[in-house]
């Protein structure tokens, strides 16, 4: 990306000041970014079509995507400051917009909204079966 003078390439590029992962093709961010685009991306569509028609399975779906989010997040921010930390190299300039706007808040929004989806999914889960057994044990009752 980094000769590309188009806007998705200035767009990159103006990223990559906040984490420069992304102009050296660093082998976490390349597979991070790769299953994202080709397994989370197409699933996350397919939750949005399941959740507009309101199917069962939104649920079961939505914990999948939403630990993974959560999973490739974690790993994002763990291997950055193990790098920064341990090996000394930092992948962010230190200025506000780049540290704390572009490279925490706009990925910690990955952590934010995954979490109160799981959240939300879990406990509607945890309902419906505790309805269930409710509902087991008392014909068992009869």
């Amino acid at each position: 990306m980094g000769p590309a003078q188009d806007i998705f390439g200035q767009l990159w590029k103006e990223y990559a000041k906040s984490d420069s992962r992304y102009l050296v093709s660093d082998s976490f961010v390349v597979s991070i970014e790769t299953i994202t685009v080709l397994l989370w991306g197409p699933l996350c569509l397919y939750m949005a079509y399941l959740t507009t028609f309101n199917h069962s399975l939104k649920h079961p779906l939505r914990i999948i995507i939403c630990m993974a989010h959560l999973y490739g997040d974690t790993l994002y921010y763990a291997t950055s400051l193990y790098d920064h930390y341990v090996n000394g190299i930092p992948h962010s300039r230190p200025e506000v917009l780049y540290f704390w706007v572009y490279y925490f808040l706009m990925n910690f929004v990955w952590i934010v909204v995954p979490a109160y989806l799981l959240y939300n999914s879990v406990s509607l889960i945890s309902q419906a079966m505790t309805r269930f057994d409710e509902e087991a044990r008392a014909k068992k009752i009869q």
